[in-house]
């Protein structure tokens, strides 16, 4: 799939650089690394794993190799679903191209910093050279069929890799190197509610994931379902959520509210945004049915982790 070049121009000014010379990558500054180049705040993935994998906020390469590849349209997701592909189309650039370039456009990204009186120099000096990749900033990275090796390249480079993904693909998570993290996002209690949240363009999409989260126990390292929760549409039924992470039994779990951005304004907006407080009473109920522990809460991020 190529991109036309209003799209381009449109991811561009939203703050993506492609990189790669097919152009199905893409590197985002994430607005936490800003801020934590401001000493303002960190991600709440550095206060959840920082005693796991020593992530730094502002360290984190947030990234994509399969920018317009995805086989879903979730209403919630900020991103421009219109451009969706659910079948990979075109060349396919190597794991080493794709990081040498989303390095080098999160530098260029990141320049500004240097000059900014705010900015924490040492951070800045440290934020030139990656240690966490956020594999998850657009698309589905498991449709890129180099995605083993791209995990391969990270781990080569003293780069940790998170991997996040939507569950379709069992079959190339049965055959993956494996991540430092996995998530995969565990939107809805039952089928009838994700084909709604989903809007899934593959055929057997519910089996898909359930097959996804029955292999989660066979993986060494740390895994985690993302429960994105939207209000009036997939935040009810602990019961049936209980029943999957039962079943995945992953490390963590992360119910965290929708937060109306991007895209995703157009489709829901504020109105479906849960507070905080909502987040952290569905999660007590999930900590009651599961067996599982509230180990920690970022409230700036709507979000909860539930640890077994």
């Amino acid at each position: 799939m190529v991109l036309s070049p209003k799209e381009k121009e449109n991811l561009e000014n939203g703050g993506y650089r492609l990189v790669g010379s097919n152009e199905h990558s893409a590197v985002e500054i994430c607005r936490w690394t800003k801020k934590s180049l401001l000493d303002e705040e960190i991600c709440y993935k550095q206060k959840f794993y920082e005693d796991i994998h020593g992530i730094k906020s502002h360290r984190c390469l947030q990234m994509t190799p399969s920018l317009p590849f995805c086989d879903n349209k979730c209403v919630f997701c900020w991103r421009d679903s219109q451009i969706n592909s659910p079948e990979w189309e075109g060349e396919v650039d190597d794991p080493s191209e794709i990081l040498d370039e989303a390095i080098q456009a999160q530098r260029e990204l990141l320049s500004g910093f240097k000059g900014n009186p705010d900015a924490n120099k040492d951070k800045w000096r440290e934020a030139q050279n990656p240690k966490l990749s956020a594999i998850s900033l657009d698309g589905e990275p498991t449709l890129y069929p180099k995605i083993g090796a791209l995990i391969e390249e990270c781990r080569r480079r003293d780069i940790v890799p998170f991997l996040v993904t939507n569950g379709q693909h069992p079959k190339v998570l049965e055959k993956i190197t494996e991540p430092a993290q996995l998530y995969i996002s565990t939107v809805a209690p039952e089928k009838q509610t994700y084909l709604e949240a989903c809007k899934p363009l593959v055929s057997h999409p519910w089996e898909n994931l359930n097959q996804s989260l029955e292999l989660i126990p066979s993986f060494d390292c740390v895994t985690v379902l993302r429960l994105t929760l939207v209000k009036d549409l997939n935040l009810k039924d602990p019961s049936g959520y209980a029943k999957l992470i039962d079943k995945a039994e992953p490390d963590f779990v992360e119910p965290k509210g929708y937060v109306a951005v991007g895209h995703s304004r157009s489709r829901l907006g504020p109105s479906y945004m849960p507070t905080h407080f909502e987040i952290k009473k569905f999660s007590k109920r999930l900590a009651g049915l599961t067996g599982y522990t509230i180990t920690g809460e970022f409230e700036p991020s709507r979000v909860v982790l539930l640890s077994s």
